[in-house]
């Protein structure tokens, strides 16, 4: 069974040879080539190239796009710092919207127009056409809130949901229909699924009521842009409280990346028994653990998922966010090889 295979039938919940796995090895993987952040994240052949190499050296099932969080909002001209050692990120000293009157500025755009996005695209491209019949390519786009918090300011951004919601909705609209447009061309390059990273859908920033009113209509749209499109919905969130509920009623997700459990779960099984019927789970070790903890515990931690969440499938064991780029790859091939021992189905 190859990693595709497996990672379908596991989005199907159903049990395969074993569980699936993908320690979400982006950034970390530039040091298959020996570059820097700021080179992997401008270099798209050099980019997809270290991909691909830490991918086969690890032996994950799952390769995703996600490079950083400015790539959408640099396409409208949001001024992005770039680092060789730290993602690329807003400039907070000069966002793009310094007034409500900017929010005029947000346009739809095309995104096989724009420096950041069509690269996005092309990195797809390379992917699918690299390793997209073994491995399930995902798309990772940002969420509208999200983009347009790069070029507003996350403070100023809610002040303007209550002061001036009209121009901020407006701008919302023209956010999403790009990002419509940019999943659609994500499908067209390979990628399987579309995985929309939801960061504000959580107890610790919005209300459930809130984001439901603000964001559920516009990412319920993208979901359904997506499956027209021919692809799975996937979402990543990885806040603490993060609402399950909510965004399975409007996006009704195959796959949900998480890093931590739901407002109302408290345990892992309990989240199988209330969820494990509607989505899958990609998670849930927690990134900064793999620096902290030994060997025994992240073996340990691996096992105690496997066990509570790959019943019947529905569980692709991996980080619940990005691998530190700070590591050497000793910790995910680690995760790998426990998917590959203690999680095989017919043990």
């Amino acid at each position: 069974m190859n990693s595709i295979e497996r990672v379908t039938m596991a989005l199907n919940h159903q049990e395969p040879d074993r569980v699936p796995v993908y320690p979400l090895i982006n950034s970390v993987s530039m040091q298959t080539m020996g570059i820097n952040y700021e080179e992997w994240s401008k270099d798209v052949d050099k980019c997809a190239e270290c991909i691909i190499r830490a991918t086969d050296e690890i032996g994950v099932d799952c390769i995703c796009t996600l490079i950083d969080l400015s790539v959408e909002a640099a396409d409208w001209g949001q001024k992005v710092v770039y680092s060789p050692i730290n993602a690329a990120h807003p400039d907070m000293d000069d966002r793009l919207i310094k007034s409500a009157d900017d929010y005029d500025m947000i346009e739809v755009l095309d995104p096989t127009k724009t420096p950041r996005m069509s690269e996005h695209i092309e990195l797809a491209r390379k992917l699918y056409e690299a390793r997209g019949q073994e491995k399930s390519i995902v798309g990772f786009v940002f969420g509208p809130l999200g983009v347009l918090s790069m070029m507003r300011g996350q403070e100023q951004m809610f002040y303007d949901m209550i002061k001036c919601p009209d121009k901020m909705n407006q701008a919302l609209r023209n956010v999403t229909e790009t990002l419509k447009r940019f999943a659609q061309e994500l499908i067209k390059a390979g990628c399987h699924a579309i995985m929309f990273d939801t960061l504000y859908s959580s107890k610790t920033i919005l209300s459930p009521k809130m984001w439901d009113k603000v964001e559920g209509p516009l990412v319920q749209e993208l979901a359904e842009a997506v499956r027209e499109a021919g692809a799975m919905v996937m979402v990543h969130n990885c806040g603490e409280g993060l609402y399950m509920k909510q965004q399975i009623e409007r996006m009704h997700p195959v796959a949900f990346s998480l890093d931590h459990f739901p407002p109302d779960c408290t345990t892992m099984e309990e989240m199988k028994e209330k969820y494990g019927d509607q989505t899958t789970f990609i998670g849930m070790i927690e990134p900064g653990d793999l620096l902290a903890s030994s060997e025994d515990q992240i073996r340990e931690e691996c096992r105690r998922q496997i066990d509570a969440l790959g019943k019947g499938g529905g569980f692709i064991l991996a980080t619940g966010c990005e691998y530190p780029s700070a590591l050497n790859f000793d910790m995910a091939k680690l995760i790998v090889n426990e998917a590959e021992t203690y999680g095989k189905y017919d043990k």
